[in-house]
């Protein structure tokens, strides 16, 4: 009699509890912003080894309520010592726009670019907007979090597409992809981090290395 009320009260108290954790974890998919299309220029023949089909759609990520743009006026850093154009703070002003005054070019080579988002957070997914004034690729992207400013210590790569190993990292799984006014979604896994850094090697247009814009989602 007695195993039996509680087989029955542990079956309730395992209903409840489940119960509550769907509601605490009610899921949307996450919504993004896009700059109108703006594509001026002649198209540079674009050939690279891994890249993906053009008919790939971003993955839909899923969020719970509270998720926010962390990066949103967040300082930034890179390892450029001089900007050839803009600033460092417009690639988390807000916009999206492609034009020459929207975007920070950083010098040749391999170069990162870092945002402070204040804390550590839960984070879920980074956009990224490199150029979308011409259909171009940027190489070597690798994405990074970390809470070590240095990045010399628990180091989390959520994003890697350097093919054959150049920028000295090791070589990544993903795939190389046009740029497009709707940026690049990488889901973030729910990793907690206070930093996001993000690498690039030029491009197939030229050597250089720019960045529209750099949204990072969490809680």
């Amino acid at each position: 009699m007695k195993k039996n009320f509680l087989s029955t009260l542990l079956a309730c108290l395992g209903s409840t509890v489940a119960v509550f954790s769907g509601a605490a974890e009610d899921l949307t998919p996450l919504e993004i912003e896009f700059p109108p299309p703006f594509l001026i220029g002649t198209p540079v023949p674009i050939k690279v080894p891994h890249l993906e089909a053009s008919s790939t759609r971003p993955p839909e990520i899923m969020v719970p309520a509270g998720v926010t743009n962390l990066a949103a006026g967040k300082e930034v850093t890179s390892s450029s010592e001089f900007l050839i154009i803009g600033e460092l703070e417009f690639v988390t002003d807000g916009d999206k726009f492609s034009e020459e005054g929207y975007f920070a070019e950083l010098d040749t080579g391999l170069q990162w670019l870092q945002i402070d988002l204040g804390k550590e957070a839960e984070l879920y997914a980074a956009v990224v907007w490199h150029y979308h004034s011409q259909k171009r690729v940027y190489h070597d992207i690798i994405i990074q979090l970390s809470n070590d400013p240095e990045f010399a210590d628990n180091v989390t790569t959520v994003f890697n597409n350097d093919h054959d190993d150049s920028a000295g990292m090791g070589r990544g799984p993903d795939k190389a992809y046009i740029e497009t006014h709707q940026g690049k979604m990488i889901p973030l896994g729910r990793n907690k981090a206070r930093y996001i850094r993000l690498y690039s090697n030029g491009n197939t247009t030229d050597e250089l290395n720019h960045y529209v814009e750099v949204e990072v989602f969490g809680r």
